[in-house]
């Protein structure tokens, strides 16, 4: 297993990126270790736009870290509001329970409309120190932030999760 690799103590701010579709044998506890290593090394603010797969999980992840790190701050970005609509009835649930414990909410749009995803993400690329990625696509969303992040804050600020 892989040890994630951070031990630059300026790093106040995380933001979370991360594809839909997670693999059956992706380890949530390599994932909340993880989470831990960015905690313990200065992290005590992540940005996460609650999508259905990596980032509806490590937002769980961080709730249940909060018991640990009660300075632990999480900002759900939403994209617009009925996100999420189409999630499936147990994704729904999961999403409302985290929504409920997140600290901060920042809406981008009242509505679907072109491009709230990427004013989403854009915004979580400005307001953090590091980005934390699940990231297997040259293509999507997740790309877009990896790449908008790279080119802003630079390659060594960001971090994958493998």
């Amino acid at each position: 297993m892989q040890q994630l690799s951070i031990t630059k103590t300026e790093y106040k701010s995380c933001a979370i990126t991360g594809h839909r579709e997670l693999p059956k044998n992706l380890s949530k506890e390599k994932l909340k270790a993880d989470l831990r290593q960015l905690i313990q090394s200065g992290v005590q603010y992540f940005y996460n736009g609650l999508a259905v797969g990596f980032d509806l999980l490590t937002a769980e992840l961080l709730v249940e870290l909060k018991v640990e790190f009660p300075n632990l701050h999480i900002c759900g970005c939403i994209p617009f509001y009925g996100q999420e609509r189409y999630y499936s009835a147990e994704d729904k649930r999961r999403y409302y329970r985290v929504l409920e414990e997140c600290d901060d909410t920042v809406v981008f749009s009242s509505e679907y409309q072109r491009g709230c995803y990427f004013m989403r993400n854009d915004y979580m690329v400005e307001k953090a120190d590091l980005l934390f990625a699940y990231c297997l696509s040259k293509s999507g969303g997740t790309a877009y932030t990896v790449r908008a992040f790279q080119k802003k804050k630079g390659k060594e600020n960001v971090r994958f999760f493998v």
